[in-house]
């Protein structure tokens, strides 16, 4: 092939047709856990979250629920990876052998949110949230008292998630889309030196804490007993003033090591019980199940 301008914008297209395609193919899950919102700056403040919002008889004048004065900030950060085509393989027309490798970048970028989302649930244990505590604490306060969002133990973390709402536990939010980026002209450095042509895929975009009342995790053993508590302790919670939150836990979040434990308590017909033999699984089917390979 004759390198020249018009052929390597035509390479050029065609890679980015096997990066969309990838991209649109890819499976994906952090729509499920986290409120997506599109940034139009540098940063997004969610002080509007700092509150549930409670209907309440009319009488007299409206009580206002005034916003908090305090700031709710997620800084957008910018994510790339870049690959490199040899000069030679594209003289030989052999640029097929990098669609893969292309392809790969797709699928990446497409599950990048899934990745951030895992790492941020992981960090939730050591990590404040707006109310000044630990995502995942035994000690939120609310009222005059605390409430606890975690079970504390030594064993391998789960989550329990209500997503039903249209605030979620998590954020997601994106001030550009992932895209396909090219360095293919003779006058760039590394191809006049090295002879190497570069395709990056880029974004910008951040995760943060949503709402800790609508996340519970636990590092007790996943059985029947501890899924109850923690559904119990999450249903249970009510705003500052003692009226229930209404919140309704359907999603157990596991990772791999944690998916048997996590379909005998939400799929298993029968429940085994020591001493009692078995009996009619009362769990089953009151979550969907999501297993998340970044997890440990």
């Amino acid at each position: 092939m004759i390198i020249n301008q018009a052929n390597l914008t035509t390479i050029y297209h065609a890679l980015n047709t096997v990066f969309n395609a990838a991209f649109a193919g890819a499976p994906t899950f952090y729509e499920e856990v986290a409120m997506v919102v599109q940034s139009n700056g540098r940063l997004n403040d969610y002080k509007f979250m700092l509150q549930f919002p409670m209907l309440k008889e009319w009488i007299g004048d409206r009580q206002i629920q005034s916003l908090a004065a305090s700031t709710f900030q997620i800084e957008n950060k910018d994510y790339e990876a870049t690959v490199e085509i040899d000069r030679n393989d594209v003289e030989d027309d052999q640029v097929g052998l990098y669609h893969p490798i292309v392809a790969e970048l797709g699928r990446a970028a497409k599950q990048h949110p899934d990745f951030l989302l895992a790492t941020l649930m992981s960090e939730g244990f050591s990590t404040p949230c707006y109310d000044g505590k630990n995502f995942f604490a035994s000690d939120h306060p609310v009222g005059e008292g605390t409430r606890s969002n975690y079970g504390v133990g030594s064993d391998v973390a789960w989550f329990l998630l209500d997503n039903t709402r249209a605030i979620r536990p998590f954020i997601f939010q994106y001030r550009s889309q992932p895209q396909l980026v090219r360095q293919d002209r003779d006058d760039d450095e590394h191809n006049f030196m090295r002879k190497k042509i570069r395709y990056g895929v880029q974004y910008r975009g951040a995760v943060g804490f949503g709402l800790w009342q609508l996340a519970y995790a636990s590092r007790s053993t996943l059985n029947a007993t501890n899924y109850a508590a923690a559904r119990a302790s999450m249903m249970q919670l009510t705003n500052d003033e003692g009226v229930p939150l209404g919140v309704r836990p359907n999603l157990l979040v596991v990772p791999p090591s944690l998916e048997a434990q996590a379909k005998d308590v939400l799929m298993a017909e029968l429940a085994g019980v020591a001493g009692e033999g078995t009996k009619t699984n009362i769990w089953r089917g009151t979550a969907e199940l999501l297993v998340v390979p970044w997890l440990t």
